[in-house]
């Protein structure tokens, strides 16, 4: 297996043209988002967006447990603590920066593509995973497929867009899901507009010799999301769609989270007694979770409940960043992912308890906004 943080391939169509393959390589840490891979994904999707003969793009992960498990948030906690066992506030967030606006970049970049970008979301997609595959044009998932914003429990909150397209679901739902870290499948993905089909993954084969094969007419972008979606209708096939799990739970999310602040949601979330394994499962992710990071994600929904998808990830950027500066981020990865005791030291001991100033404190960003690093996102791009 090559040492190349992503790997490229070029399929020849029988028209003539080509299908760009990216497939991110780091299987073991279960394909996490790093910087060099971000890096490497912006310049190729830039080079195959202006070459006329590249018909379509392919996005997957290598290995069969995962497409993308998340950020590098290994590799963003060993930044913030390479000088010392703990900076305290202030601590050198850098590299925090240049991840975080990378990232964004390329996910904003995904999501206004000017050509067919489809994301084979296959296995494990968690947090810098769902951000690759939110924007995609066609958005795959199997009946492997494992949707999930957990960043609860490393006292983050959900980024990569999140802000806005959680808020895009049905009433109380995105808020749920952020508060609870809950997990979704294949179904689930299709019921909320995650995904957009679903296919065996045993057709994965078929479906990119069908798009080598396939017709893309005269290559405008017309032409060119025709030729996709008719090989999707001829290999999608939603007879074995694992069973929904929060369509059948919908009236009760709703009255969960419904009309109340975050620190009511959270109380009634975790005093609920229904006998359900997936919703018992949620209330306990939720109830070690970082109490700001539950705050966070209450009032970021709020706030991109009517803004532009620009306008959430520069948002995103700078609370990101404080996060790591000042916040429970640390402190979360530390103690899941790092010590692994998994008993974090939040700051706070209840969401109630959260200072509106210790939220404003997080929410303020760390620059003004004519040297924002995303002052310049959304110019003279269209998303859809």
């Amino acid at each position: 297996m090559s040492d190349l943080a992503v790997l490229f391939d070029e399929l020849p169509t029988r028209c003539g043209g080509r299908i760009g393959v990216a497939t991110l390589n780091a299987p073991k840490s279960l394909n996490a988002l790093s910087l060099e891979m971000i890096r490497q994904l912006e310049a190729k999707l830039e080079a195959w967006a202006v070459d006329r003969s590249v018909v379509a793009v392919w996005l997957e992960g290598s290995g069969d447990k995962a497409f993308c498990a998340g950020g590098d948030v290994v590799a963003l906690y060993r930044s913030l603590t390479e000088e010392g066992e703990n900076r305290g506030a202030g601590r050198d967030s850098l590299f925090a920066e240049t991840y975080f606006t990378a990232e964004y970049r390329l996910d904003y970049r995904i999501h206004t593509y000017p050509k067919p970008l489809m994301v084979w979301g296959d296995g494990i997609v968690m947090g810098g995973g769902l951000g690759l595959m939110a924007g995609g044009f066609q958005r795959l998932v199997t009946e492997t497929t494992r949707i999930a914003m957990p960043e609860i429990t490393i006292g983050l909150y959900p980024d990569i867009g999140a802000s806005w397209f959680l808020g895009r679901m049905p009433p109380g739902v995105g808020a749920y899901l952020g508060l609870t870290g809950a997990q979704l499948n294949a179904r689930d993905a299709l019921d909320l507009g995650m995904a957009d089909r679903f296919v065996p993954r045993e057709r994965r084969e078929a479906l990119l010799g069908a798009l080598e094969e396939a017709d893309y007419g005269d290559r405008s972008l017309p032409a060119l999301r025709a030729g996709v979606q008719a090989v999707l209708d001829d290999h999608e096939d939603r007879c074995t769609v694992p069973a929904g799990q929060v369509w059948p739970h919908l009236d009760h999310i709703q009255a969960l989270v419904g009309r109340v602040d975050a620190a009511t949601a959270v109380s009634r979330i975790l005093h609920d007694t229904t006998e359900d394994g997936w919703l018992a499962a949620n209330r306990a992710r939720l109830d070690v979770g970082c109490p700001m990071s539950a705050q966070l994600v209450w009032r970021m929904l709020e706030r991109h409940a009517h803004t532009s998808l620009a306008d959430a990830f520069r948002d995103e950027l700078g609370l990101s960043v404080q996060c790591c500066r000042q916040g429970d981020f640390v402190e979360g990865v530390r103690a899941l992912l790092v010590d692994k005791d998994k008993s974090p030291r939040w700051q706070h001991d209840s969401v109630a308890g959260v200072p509106h100033a210790d939220i404003q404190a997080l929410m303020t960003p760390p620059w003004s906004s004519e040297s924002h690093p995303l002052r310049d996102l959304g110019l003279g791009h269209r998303v859809g």
